[in-house]
């Protein structure tokens, strides 16, 4: 359902028909970041029937009585449902619904809902962030026809984007802090409802993010970001370890990764978690480049920027991050409880992404519906290699106002040929993100993987 889709500055039409080599915008566009546009790229205007509201800046200080460690409390405890979307009356929507959410209600018709909220714009991000992305929207580049970039540190890559890869650059690069640590895990219930909950210990390092990164410091050492995981329970796959060193210039050298296995006592090199690989103890119901909503070389599909749609996201969700909700009232069959989950409209871009011809992977095309105040990709439709839809992903996101960042605190793959699905990022009965980290890179070895698994 992206029929009405809007290309919303002349600037970006005309760019869409640019080549990777023109990839900067001009001075002139860029000064329009901060003023006509949000310092990250969104259109700070609202929609023309008030629906979706201006931009004012987001949240910038956390509520009253907050500290770093707590779940965040909702900022907006009297805002109510203004309406729901059900099995019943979601053809009403359909404009402002993507062809995976509506089949989410076809599955579903008699569970499956969405209940719509007053749509906040919290999304925000530190000051030096903002000028690093107006700095980046007149120098940063693509290399390698797409598969890397150059000039870039810190801030968004490309705000005004010119193409559907940039735009998932943007997506892949955003904000999230410098390193951030997370305890919890994953569940996939069965159809009847009864799950296991994985659990994970996982940094994240992003030197891209460092404060004092520079385009060239990272372009020497190419490494963007640094990711490990282990895994803490249940007591047989406790042990298992992974390592993930993301790269800048993925064609000069690609992803490198190691895996540790505790019943061979050794690491051995992962050049195969990429792509479709399944992801980690996932029963195959996302692909390692599904973490995240998207992640890796975007080099196996073409890209294409559709333009903006309005569409109900899920959105400041801190009802589903609260401490006080356990794992069963979130998990239910077929899908996470719709009562915890709060829908707002907002404006996202529309990129195309479609499987190049001699490439395999289990999806022929992905459509991803991202965010244009945070790049936080929000919804993803992914088809089968004969066309049909096969997975839809949901990213539920708040804003972490203790950084400040919007990111997801859950991300639902939902299979519509197993009618199950994976909530990943599960934490409501462990400890939220920590993003007070500073890791050491000495932690993101090989051999430093080994002696964590041996432990």
């Amino acid at each position: 359902m992206i029929k009405n889709l809007v290309v919303t500055t002349s600037a970006i039409a005309l760019a869409l028909t640019v080549s990777f080599a023109q990839a900067k915008v001009s001075q002139e566009q860029a000064s329009k970041l901060g003023s006509e546009l949000t310092p990250l790229g969104g259109e700070k205007a609202g929609n023309a029937d008030g629906s979706i509201p201006a931009w004012d800046g987001g949240i910038t200080t956390p509520p009253a009585g907050y500290k770093a460690g707590d779940f965040h409390p909702d900022p907006f405890p009297g805002d109510k449902v203004l309406f729901t979307i059900t099995g019943q009356n979601y053809k009403e929507y359909a404009d402002f619904l993507s062809a995976g959410q509506v089949k989410l209600f076809e599955t579903y018709p008699d569970t499956y809902k969405m209940p719509v909220y007053q749509t906040r714009r919290t999304a925000s991000n530190p000051q030096f962030v903002y000028d690093a992305t107006k700095a980046n929207a007149s120098r940063a580049e693509l290399i390698q026809g797409g598969n890397g970039i150059k000039n870039a540190a810190i801030g968004v890559p490309f705000p005004i984007p010119q193409n559907g890869v940039e735009a998932i650059w943007n997506h892949i690069l955003r904000f999230r802090g410098e390193g951030i640590q997370r305890n919890g895990g994953q569940a996939a219930p069965t159809s009847s409802g009864d799950y296991t909950v994985i659990g994970f210990d996982e940094i994240l390092f992003v030197k891209y993010s460092s404060p004092d990164a520079t385009p060239e410091a990272l372009l020497e050492d190419n490494i963007l970001m640094k990711f490990k995981q282990s895994i803490t329970s249940p007591a047989r796959l406790a042990g298992t370890a992974l390592l993930v060193h993301e790269t800048m210039d993925q064609v000069r050298e690609p992803r490198q990764a190691w895996t540790y296995n505790t019943g061979q006592r050794r690491v051995r090199r992962a050049p195969n978690i990429a792509y479709d690989a399944p992801g980690t103890a996932s029963d195959g119901l996302r692909t390692t480049d599904d973490f995240d909503m998207f992640n890796g070389a975007p080099d196996r599909y073409t890209w294409e920027l559709k333009g903006k749609k309005e569409m109900y996201v899920a959105y400041n969700n801190y009802a589903l991050h609260s401490g006080d909700v356990k794992y069963d009232e979130i998990l239910k069959p077929g899908h996470i409880n719709p009562d915890l989950t709060r829908y707002e409209k907002h404006r996202v871009w529309v990129v195309e992404a479609n499987l190049k011809d001699g490439f395999r992977h289990v999806y022929s095309k992905r459509v991803f519906f991202i965010d244009e105040d945070s790049w936080q990709v929000q919804v993803a439709d992914m088809y089968d290699n004969r066309g049909d839809l096969y997975k839809v992903a949901v990213a539920h996101g708040i804003n972490y106002y203790e950084v400040p960042t919007h990111w997801s605190t859950l991300d639902v793959y939902h299979d519509l040929n197993s009618r199950r699905y994976l909530a990943l990022g599960l934490d409501n009965e462990d400890k939220v993100y920590d993003f007070s980290v500073r890791p050491n890179e000495k932690e993101f070895t090989a051999q430093a993987l080994r002696r964590e698994g041996i432990r």
